[in-house]
């Protein structure tokens, strides 16, 4: 437990830190794969790829990093917004969620991701316009 919390952070702190470098600014990419049976993110910053490889996908930390929710929609008012259980795969170029049962057709989902997230770009920087927090990345996924 004190193990993946500390990873946690330190992982958090290093997409932080190289989040920071302008190497990579093109924006992470959250989508379901072609079959819709899972949802792949790509375009992460490949320091953080790295160490979340060293990570066992089963650790808590994804779900830290991961999170996907089911929310309700405007044709389905009755579903709770609830955490979607499921695994995580990492590989050489993305990760992929693939949930414990299937996603329905027509439920609206939502990713929330803290990876390659950062405080602010040097323009900001030089500006004084940084946020006061890291700000995830969100992408609503409809079936």
């Amino acid at each position: 437990m004190v193990k993946g919390i500390v990873n946690f952070f330190l992982l958090l702190v290093m997409c932080i830190v190289f989040g920071c470098s302008s190497a990579n600014n093109k924006p992470i990419s959250i989508a379901f794969t072609t079959d819709s049976s899972a949802i792949v993110i790509r375009d992460i910053d490949r320091p953080g790829l790295l160490q979340l490889q060293q990570i066992d996908p089963a650790d808590s930390v994804f779900k830290e990093l991961i999170a996907v929710l089911q929310t309700p929609s405007e044709n389905d008012t009755t579903i709770r917004e609830e955490l979607i259980p499921g695994e995580y795969q990492v590989s050489d170029t993305a990760i992929v969620f693939n949930p414990n049962t299937p996603f329905v057709k027509g439920r609206t989902y939502l990713v929330i991701t803290h990876l390659n997230t950062k405080f602010g770009d040097a323009k900001q920087i030089a500006k004084g316009q940084l946020s006061l927090g890291v700000k995830p990345a969100q992408r609503t996924l409809v079936r």
